[in-house]
């Protein structure tokens, strides 16, 4: 009896190994076909993300923090760094994008060109 246990187990972690793979290649699959739809959230989310919260402050002279606040829902993977010296906002979508804009007397906050 022990050995028709054993060989049940044996089947049971073969098809878990199985089913695995499938489901690791089933995600790998959608990766792929949502990666240009990511993208350009991503660099749409980056991008606002950096001018508003520059302008909220460097114009409005809020803290990071509370322009933290001013994200629009569904931007809860974009994170805000600011360069005090540079007067300028850095917003990450992590390993995806990221941009800064920068206050510049006269014309704002602006954001740094993209580079492809």
């Amino acid at each position: 009896m022990a050995k028709s246990s054993a060989r049940t187990a044996s089947r049971s972690s073969g098809r878990g190994w199985i089913v695995l793979l499938l489901l690791a290649a089933v995600l790998a699959a959608a990766g792929w076909y949502f990666r240009e739809p990511a993208q350009g959230y991503a660099q749409t989310a980056t991008a606002y993300s950096a001018r508003v919260a520059c302008s909220c402050r460097f114009v409005a002279g809020r803290d990071l923090e509370d322009c933290e606040k001013d994200k629009l829902a569904g931007m809860e993977l974009v994170t805000l760094t600011e360069d005090v010296a540079a007067q300028s906002v850095t917003a990450r979508f992590p390993l995806i994008s990221h941009d800064t804009a920068s206050f510049r007397e006269g014309y704002g906050c602006v954001l740094e060109k993209w580079e492809s």
